[in-house]
């Protein structure tokens, strides 16, 4: 019985504590317990039980309670985490912690409404099944389905699935978020039954453990999920799916600030798996990869489920006085006549997107952030979407005292009301942030469209991807523009990605589907290649630019982010930390900054950054994390490092 235990908490602290054990073999390596920590109870992950204590002269406090009947990491994700910790600059304890569901002990609960029969086979296409031979051919390797949409992808990971399976090895499946998850659950709980199992955030916390454990015990053999199932505890892993690979919601957003994809490709060499991805619009880095030969690719350029891919039409909006132009009315008025489904695209919520004063040119910006404040026609409320700060809308300029104030821009909640104003009587739904907080709401939506209940489904990026719905004739981008304003140099990729994706929406099962963009850049590249469909061609004249920019796919970029109350004391710290890791780098790298970010105030803390740009990834990772290590920041002072960052706001 051992009286020792060696914990983890999830803090940036580079060690494990040593605490009594009271609770003999009920407390065993791998499980949860609450014990306490610099004057409060925390959750302790045992990473070691012992039977002495180390050595020295001091206080060993004891564990309070075990959360767990049974371990919930072993051995294999404790060396993975161990790799993470390295690779993302985080404590041991942070990258443990990211990897495990929350939840209390485990209650068991029946997660699927009911079994969906197994449905027929049928012969794959020649552009599927030449992918899947050469895959399953090998028991390990990178491989890429570069199609458009509705070229067959998903059956192609299925079949890898199966085979996977029958080699006696395990499956994680990955998309990008819980609106995409809806159908693609449906397909593989058809395919796969029982052996499925579930992680993603709409489950509750107990759900999440129980799902965890179902793995744990290897009563399920295929994981579906969001990005964190990529740390599903399964035995012997054959094979990982990350469809839509594109995606920037596979890379987290807080520590450790992992990347799904490099989560996976280490997964995989360590277990001699297989790894595919997937997409129509792939990120630079993957195409540069295929380019490079690294990544072994497969063009899939025909829609299988026929239909060919939709005509694009450009609108230039400097020409329009209403956010509806009349092209799209027009579209829209023929498309419902003919008893087809439309989809409205616009990546903004809210009715209108600031407030301001035609006299002196005042815009109402949130308190806290350096953002403007989003006006919410429903709840009568100006609303911050960066931290949540919410004031009364106001009819006089708090500068000027003037009158002449308006709101400008328009969100999904501006355009349901156009929208519903133009065509009444008209099905109309919208599916954003606001709508789709409720438990359900999102797949209620989503089955009402697909059961043709719903004329007009307008949204934002929830709308936007993986979803295939047989009756959409129309697609309208209601602005393109809202991505290009962005300060990051990704902005034209994730732009001709979005619109591409939205436009993949459109006749799916049909010979004239339509997409509509209005844009007031109709000249703006990344538009002009999405009318022709011509990611690659996007790709060709994009890559040339990151080249002589110096940017990534060319180099490898770490950002650093300083924040604080204080703006002086924030600066003065970022800049003496960009001094420290000058003299490490001895040429390994160049630093830009530190300046002010993007969006320099957030929830009212200044922010400075400052990007470490290298094409000598390791050591430039080795100087950034020895400065980082041995740098002590002012009191009140963050730092967040970020390797291989996706966005730069």
């Amino acid at each position: 019985m051992s009286k020792f235990a060696e914990l983890l908490f999830n803090l940036p602290v580079n060690k494990s504590f040593t605490y009594r054990n009271p609770f003999g073999d009920e407390c065993t390596n791998g499980m949860r317990v609450k014990a306490p920590f610099r004057g409060r109870e925390r959750t302790g992950y045992v990473l070691a039980t012992k039977d002495d204590p180390p050595e020295g002269t001091f206080e060993i406090k004891e564990i309070t309670r075990v959360l767990d009947n049974e371990p919930l990491f072993d051995d294999t994700l404790v060396s993975l985490g161990e790799w993470m910790s390295g690779m993302y600059m985080c404590s041991l304890g942070e990258a443990i912690a990211a990897m495990l569901p929350g939840g209390k002990r485990e209650h068991l609960q029946d997660l699927y409404d009911e079994q969906t029969p197994v449905p027929d086979r049928f012969d794959l296409h020649s552009q599927q099944q030449k992918p899947l031979e050469e895959i399953i051919s090998c028991q390990e390797g990178m491989f890429y389905l570069f199609g458009v949409t509705g070229s067959g992808k998903t059956e192609v990971y299925l079949r890898a699935a199966e085979h996977t399976l029958k080699e006696g090895r395990s499956v994680i499946y990955l998309v990008p978020e819980i609106s995409l998850t809806h159908q693609v659950i449906e397909i593989v709980l058809q395919r796969f039954g029982d052996q499925v199992a579930l992680l993603h955030s709409a489950l509750t916390p107990s759900q999440r453990l129980s799902e965890w454990m179902r793995i744990r015990r290897g009563q399920a053999r295929v994981v579906v999920g969001a990005r964190s199932a990529v740390f599903a505890p399964l035995e012997d892993i054959g094979l990982i799916v990350i469809d839509e690979e594109h995606e920037g919601s596979y890379k987290s957003g807080r520590t450790p600030r992992y990347h799904a994809r490099q989560v996976a490709m280490k997964r995989c060499a360590l277990q001699k798996g297989r790894l595919i991805m997937g997409s129509a619009t792939p990120s630079l880095e993957a195409y540069y990869l295929m380019q490079q030969g690294t990544l072994t690719a497969f063009t899939m350029e025909k829609r299988l489920s026929g239909g060919e891919l939709p005509k694009i039409e450009i609108v230039d909006m400097r020409k329009e006085e209403r956010p509806i132009s009349r092209t799209l009315e027009l579209q829209m008025r023929q498309v419902l006549n003919e008893g087809n489904q439309i989809i409205l695209f616009l990546n903004r919520r809210g009715f209108s997107y600031f407030f301001h004063c035609h006299t002196c040119g005042y815009e109402m910006k949130c308190r806290h952030c350096s953002v403007s404040l989003t006006f919410h026609k429903k709840k009568n409320r100006m609303i911050c979407h960066y931290c949540g700060f919410s004031s009364a809308p106001v009819q006089v300029c708090s500068d000027c005292g003037s009158l002449d104030v308006g709101y400008a821009g328009f969100g999904t909640e501006k355009i349901e009301q156009v929208v519903e104003a133009l065509f009444p009587g008209r099905r109309i739904e919208r599916v954003d942030a606001d709508t789709a907080s409720k438990k359900g709401a999102l797949k209620h939506t989503l089955e009402q469209f697909k059961n043709r209940e719903i004329d007009i489904l307008l949204g934002t990026q929830m709308v936007a991807k993986g979803l295939n719905f047989p009756g959409v004739k129309l697609v309208g981008i209601v602005l393109a523009d809202t991505g290009l304003q962005l300060p990051d140099f990704r902005a034209s990729e994730r732009t001709i990605s979005l619109m591409i994706q939205v436009a993949g929406r459109s006749g799916r099962n049909m010979e004239d589907g339509k997409v509509i963009v209005q844009t007031l850049r109709p000249d703006n590249e990344a538009v002009r290649f999405a009318q022709k469909h011509d990611i690659q061609g996007f790709f060709t004249r994009e890559l040339e630019t990151r080249k002589q920019l110096m940017f990534p796919p060319y180099t490898r970029l770490f950002r650093v982010v300083f924040r604080g109350k204080d703006p002086v004391l924030t600066r003065n710290t970022a800049r003496e930390f960009a001094d420290e890791l000058q003299k490490s780098l001895s040429g390994a790298g160049s630093i830009l900054g530190p300046a002010d970010c993007p969006i320099a105030v957030v929830s009212g803390n200044t922010r400075f950054q400052l990007i470490l740009r290298t094409t000598s990834f390791s050591r430039s990772h080795t100087s950034l994390s020895r400065t980082a290590s041995s740098f002590l920041p002012r009191k009140g002072i963050y730092i967040e490092i970020d390797v291989d960052p996706v966005a730069l706001l």
